[in-house]
């Protein structure tokens, strides 16, 4: 797994009982999804599945959200990216585990078509 995404929980985004709304922590797997995806087929893609979303604890308002991502598949035009979320507590400074999902990305073409999924881009040294 790799950090791919990380962000801070802000008030607009919260619910009635004061926690972050599920969906803007899946907005934020989703765009965490797309980079990993991206990157693995040099070139756009678009999700087609989130799958076995699991919410296992609640998001506060200031936590640090961490987005961690792996690429679980690789099929012809198609990849599985395996995600987990983890909250650092802006109170405690702990980290929780607090969502996990897989999403399937489609690789497409400029037109939207669904296109062959690259070789991985040799990673250049800094």
């Amino acid at each position: 797994m790799e950090l791919t995404l990380r962000t801070f929980a802000m008030p607009a985004d919260t619910n009635a009982a004061g926690d972050i709304f599920g969906g803007w922590v899946m907005s934020q797997m989703d765009l965490a999804a797309a980079v990993r995806a991206n990157e693995r087929c040099n070139g756009r893609t678009v999700t087609v599945a989130a799958d076995q979303i699991i919410f296992r604890k609640p998001v506060k308002v200031g936590d640090t959200l961490c987005v961690y991502t792996a690429v679980d598949h690789v099929g012809r035009t198609s990849m599985t990216i395996r995600i987990e979320v983890w909250a650092r507590r802006n109170t405690t400074g702990i980290r929780e585990h607090v969502t996990e999902a897989k999403f399937k990305m489609v690789a497409v073409d400029d037109d939207g078509r669904p296109r062959p999924v690259d070789t991985p881009r040799a990673v250049a040294a800094e």
